[in-house]
């Protein structure tokens, strides 16, 4: 081994393996977690220990949530931990901490810094000083001999703004900045910033001071709840996820949602033909649907999308498989009544433990939550048909956002890459004739199924056609299909017309192949 022969000194650190060893015997790793599983995902492992992070973001973008994740986390491994406060109370600290259902144990000390009193009184106040720099020399000197009695580990300081007001200028502020930043690496503690932008929003000071920035931010939607991202500004000497993450703050804390990067997720599998169990369908679809696809239902209100995606999944539950349900636009009470009458008892399936529905809420959820949820169902319970209906609620779910094209391509490519078949509805609009979707996502689709009413014998009648197929061959014909309640018929290609895509077709042959009808 080529450690054989070294012996570290009594006094120095030994980094081996990626691990943090103190002269202490404790064993580190070498990064300090934040204790938010997405957020350490982000950052590849969490932050640089004795290194100065700054966490900025306004008021209400839950700074300080993070920063008490962090301590706890932090006191969880049998670490010291010290919260520096200026701008709230201890009592408020513990209160927040408690709406969680988080107690401060003793491995996490509070300390409150106020101005001394001498300072507040005007019979002290000197002249020939102004009273700013006896606080910021105040407030320094009693932040440094909390540190020598701690000696903590973890440091937080909540808040940047109040040392930036007592600073005035900015060459002071970032000579203090400066000063706290190297009296911490004397200790090795790993320290985090608070900096909620109320003074000077554009003053870079601290970032360029600063080992790594991290960026909250809230938005506030025309309909909904607001929406929070995360995005790691900088972090040197480490390669981070770029880019907005969205996160959400829940009664147990924050939980931050990665972006989806589908390059990322390599999975082995072996590719499999699943069929609908309605022979014609299967017919049309060259055999059925292969895994690791994805498949688009594209048709006007009615016409039986849901339908169909359904008739998938409960194939699957009766192979033995595991299916999940992504319900945007029905309530689900209503979903289970309709498709009980249609000979699909979704509750039975459910009842199995190999379907699970999930309803979705389109005005509370973000598009990196969603994605989580069903990576999450795919990756834990081994699912391996998912059905999202629809892609009109996907997008309701993101109103003010420019990349659901991207958003669906990067879910999609993931879920094939584990080896699931993915059926989605868009609902077009229109009835007849020349239809438009909200969103063209044909492209990204391995099949695309084409639903459309026409018009026969003084009916208004349902045709089905396979536009589109990657994995294989499929039928190019036309074929009418009829919904009851034992559910889809399908019958045989439709020959004999001309003109069924367009609504109004045109007999042209001897034989009618229409379902239950004769031609006079």
């Amino acid at each position: 081994s080529p450690f054989r022969h070294f012996r570290p000194a009594a006094s120095s650190p030994l980094i081996l393996r990626g691990h943090y060893l103190s002269t202490s015997n404790e064993l580190f790793s070498a990064k300090a977690a934040t204790g938010i599983e997405g957020l350490d995902d982000i950052l590849a492992g969490g932050l640089s220990r004795g290194h100065v992070f700054l966490l900025e973001g306004e008021p209400g973008t839950g700074k300080t949530t993070v920063a008490l994740h962090f301590l706890l986390a932090g006191a969880r491994a049998g670490e010291r931990s010290l919260y520096i406060t200026l701008s709230e109370t201890e009592r408020e600290l513990r209160q927040g901490a408690l709406s969680h259902g988080w107690e401060l144990d003793e491995n996490i000390h509070i300390f409150e810094l106020t101005p001394p009193e001498s300072l507040l009184n005007a019979e002290h106040q000197q002249s020939l000083l102004y009273s700013s720099d006896l606080e910021l020399g105040e407030a320094t000197k009693q932040i440094f001999e909390v540190v020598e009695r701690v000696k903590p580990t973890r440091v937080v300081l909540d808040s940047l703004s109040e040392i930036r007001l007592l600073a005035q200028s900015s060459l002071r502020y970032r000579r203090q900045i400066l000063a706290i930043k190297h009296y911490f690496v004397r200790y090795d503690a790993t320290v985090v910033l608070l900096d909620d932008l109320t003074t000077e929003s554009l003053d870079k000071t601290v970032h360029s001071v600063a080992h790594g920035v991290i960026r909250l931010e809230e938005l506030t939607p025309n309909y909904g709840a607001e929406r929070r991202r995360i995005r790691v500004v900088k972090y040197r000497g480490q390669k981070y996820r770029g880019g907005y993450h969205d996160f959400t703050i829940m009664g147990d804390g924050v939980h931050v949602f990665p972006r989806l990067v589908a390059a990322e997720h390599r999975g082995v599998y072996t590719r499999q033909q699943l069929t609908s169990g309605i022979k014609e369908m299967d017919a049309l679809l060259g055999g059925g649907i292969e895994t690791g696809s994805s498949t688009l239902i594209l048709g006007p209100a009615g016409t039986g999308k849901s339908l169909i995606s359904m008739i998938f999944a409960a194939a699957a539950v009766a192979r033995g498989e595991k299916a999940a349900l992504f319900i945007f636009d029905e309530e689900l009470g209503l979903l289970f009544e309709r498709m009980n009458n249609m000979g699909i008892d979704l509750k039975a399936l459910q009842d199995t433990g190999n379907l699970l529905i999930e309803q979705v809420d389109a005005a509370e959820l973000s598009p990196g939550e969603f994605s989580h949820r069903v990576r999450r169902c795919v990756d834990q319970r081994d699912i391996k048909t998912v059905v999202i209906d629809s892609i009109n609620g996907y997008q309701a779910a993101m109103p003010e956002e420019n990349a659901l094209v991207l958003h669906m391509h990067e879910l999609l490519l993931y879920l094939n890459r584990r080896g699931a078949a993915t059926f989605m509805t868009v609902a077009q609009h229109g009835l007849v004739g020349d239809m438009q979707a909200p969103v063209d996502i044909t492209y990204l689709a391995d099949t695309v199924i084409l639903l459309r009413y026409f018009e026969a014998l003084g009916k208004v009648r349902r045709a089905i056609s396979i536009i589109k197929k990657r994995t294989g061959s499929h039928e190019s014909t036309i074929r009418e299909y009829r919904i009851s309640g034992q559910g889809m018929t399908i019958g045989e290609p439709l020959d004999a017309f001309q003109g069924v895509l367009r609504g109004v077709p045109t007999y042209m042959g001897a034989s009618n192949p229409l379902l239950g009808e004769d031609l006079p």
